[in-house]
């Protein structure tokens, strides 16, 4: 069969079920070892890919927000990769329609990479082998690694981009809320008021962790916090009067998304999530329902 001339794939967001910062790189990269677990939401953009162009151009338009020059966004990058990779023999044209708010810490832009990692091999026939695919995404960013691996959920560690897969968690209702006038939080600085929080930060041993822990939503509620939330919460009092108002909507889980700015909660019947949304209300914040991710098979 002949690969095809357009290829359309959903990018989903993601949530971190906890994370945790080991301690910062040796060498001044500037990089950080963390442990955390990743798990998909069905919120997803939509990435469209086709062939179209000069050989190894990439062009890309956005259906949302302005994501800044396309020379620096992921996904044209990743697409570039696949195409140098196969010997850049087309051209491809990325139409990006944005649901996933941008810096909120829900991996948008990880994701519309390894999205287009995948399509623009798909249009190559899959010339790209699986592992060396991945390898492209290591490079990309820590979370697009998670993305493009096809996981539902997965701990991770190293910098984000070592993975071992997790079944699904059970699928349930979640709800999404980002503070008056958004911004989002770059992660960048998270890590620096982490690191000003912690100039000689001590050395902290695993956690250990019973699969038991990861099975179930009420059971992943009982395990450890984000520690972005301290320094984060402490620079945007905005952002830890959501989370505590989102937290007294009684869900089973609730978090602050990766660095910010979103915080998510995940609730035991879309009934108890739809309350907890007209609590909050939408004029002060932005409030989007959704559910977890649990992949079919």
């Amino acid at each position: 069969m002949a690969a095809p001339e357009q290829v359309r794939v959903a990018a989903h967001a993601k949530v971190n079920l906890f994370l945790r910062i080991l301690a910062r790189e040796q060498g001044g990269t500037g990089h950080h070892q963390i442990e955390t677990a990743f798990a998909l939401l069905e919120l997803a953009d939509e990435l469209v890919a086709v062939r179209h162009g000069a050989p190894g151009e990439v062009t890309l338009t956005v259906d949302g927000p302005d994501l800044g020059p396309a020379e620096e966004n992921l996904a044209v990058r990743a697409a570039r990769a696949v195409l140098a990779a196969t010997g850049n023999r087309f051209g491809v044209a990325l139409a990006l329609t944005k649901r996933i708010p941008v810096r909120a810490g829900l991996g948008g832009g990880s994701s519309d990479a390894a999205a287009a990692l995948h399509a623009v091999n798909t249009l190559a026939d899959n010339a790209v082998p699986r592992a060396e695919l991945l390898q492209f995404a290591a490079k990309l960013g820590a979370d697009v690694a998670f993305f493009a691996s096809g996981a539902p959920a997965a701990l991770a560690w190293g910098r984000g981009e070592r993975l071992f897969r997790l079944a699904p968690l059970p699928a349930a209702p979640a709800l999404l809320a980002i503070p008056p006038g958004g911004g989002g939080v770059a992660t960048a600085d998270a890590y620096r008021w982490w690191d000003e929080m912690h100039p000689e930060p001590a050395a902290r041993g695993a956690l250990a962790l019973d699969a038991d822990a990861l099975a179930s939503w009420g059971s992943v509620g009982r395990l450890g916090g984000n520690d972005f939330e301290l320094p984060v919460f402490g620079k945007h009092p905005a952002l830890r009067a959501l989370y505590e108002r989102l937290a007294a909507t009684h869900p089973y889980w609730v978090r602050l998304c990766g660095s910010g700015s979103a915080v998510a909660a995940v609730y035991k019947s879309e009934r108890d999530r739809d309350d907890a949304a007209q609590q909050l209300g939408s004029r002060e914040q932005e409030v989007i329902p959704t559910m977890t991710r649990r992949l079919p098979g």
